[in-house]
Parts: C-alpha cells; structure tokens; sequence
C-alpha cells in the first residue's frame, strides 16, 4: 500500500473511528480513580440535576469548536432539562475583556463574576492545555463549584486532573475527539432527562 493510499479517508473507515474513540473513551474521577464509562455518563446526568434541585445553574466553556459544543449543549440544557445554564462566548464582552485584559484570562473573569458554590462547571477542551480553559476551572474550583471535563489528545494533559468528572477521548485529531464529546454531551443531557422524568413519577 502506498503512502496516498494510506492517507486516503472514506465515510465508512471514519465513522468506524469514531464508533471505536467512543466505547475507549476513559473517565476519571477528582482522585483520578478510573470509572466506567456507564457509570461516568450516569454520574454527569446526576450532578446537571443536582443543579437543578439545588437551584444553582451550569456554566459551559470552550474555544473554537468547542464553544461552539458549549453553546448546542447551553441550548440543551435549557429547553429540553430547563436547567438555568451560562455560556461565556457573547461577542462584546468577551472581545472587551480579550482587548483590556488578555484572553487568558476572559473565561476565568466571567465564572469570577457569576460563580456560586454549587454551581457546575462543565470544560470542553480538545487539547486540555489551554490556559484561559485551565484557569476557569481553578476559578470555579475557587468558588466552590463542582467541574466535568472532557478533552482528548494527551492523556497527560493538565485539564483531565481537575474536574470531579473527567471525560478523556484517546484521539489526536480534532475531528475526532470533537464529535465524541458532541456525542458524550447529548447522551449526558438525554440521560438527565430520563432521570428527570423517573423522579418525577
């Protein structure tokens, strides 16, 4: 087989990857104590509803695609388990704090702001390096809030060590581990609301 041959992509090898990145996906709880996979999507559903009965609210963060997973499972989170929810990713404020301050900084000053001690931080990071990501979750961690991570790339990487929750997909290409987060955070959500709704029985 040739090096073009190698290279060369199709709908079926691809969608086998992430099939594949999806069932290894590790999870690691605040110890770094391995936890299954069902029992970590269980526990993540149980703490969004912990919010809820708390009357507390969920944060979401992430750059680039990630925000942009932070926003679809914003959307989530607030019309389908009508848990009250923040993203941090509004054009004016979040470019006036990048231009004063510095965008290291433009996540952590905003949880700073909004963070209470039983709030939920959920981390979408595809690297786990990021400083602006890094330093929200100490922020929260200061306030006392509780943190899910999900990143990918190294399984060194400093994110999957903070989080009371950390999701980690063993995949260095952005396609990948992007797309199993997506999936990881509709199951999370519709896990909730299956939850949710055998309480309220």
């Amino acid at each position: 087989m040739n090096e073009a041959q190698k290279l060369k992509q199709n709908a079926s090898r691809y969608f086998k990857n992430i099939f594949e990145f999806l069932l290894v996906t590790r999870v690691t709880g605040c110890q770094g104590e391995e936890i299954s996979l069902d029992e970590g999507g269980d526990q993540a559903a149980q703490m969004i509803l912990t919010v809820l009965a708390g009357s507390n609210k969920a944060m979401l963060i992430g750059n680039g695609g990630s925000a942009a997973l932070a926003s679809h499972t914003h959307n989530d989170l607030i019309k389908s388990v009508k848990v009250p929810s923040l993203v941090f990713t509004e054009v004016p404020i979040l470019t006036a704090l990048t231009n004063d301050d510095g965008y290291a900084v433009a996540f952590e000053q905003q949880v700073d702001l909004w963070a209470k001690p039983g709030d939920l931080l959920v981390v979408i990071s595809s690297s786990g390096r990021s400083e602006n990501i890094l330093r929200a979750a100490q922020a929260a961690r200061r306030h006392g809030c509780c943190l899910i991570t999900l990143s990918g790339f190294h399984p060194d990487n400093p994110l999957r060590i903070l989080g009371d929750l950390n999701f980690y997909v063993p995949a260095e290409d952005y396609g990948y581990v992007e797309s199993v987060h997506a999936v990881l955070l509709h199951f999370i959500t519709d896990q909730a609301i299956i939850f949710k709704n055998i309480k309220m029985r």
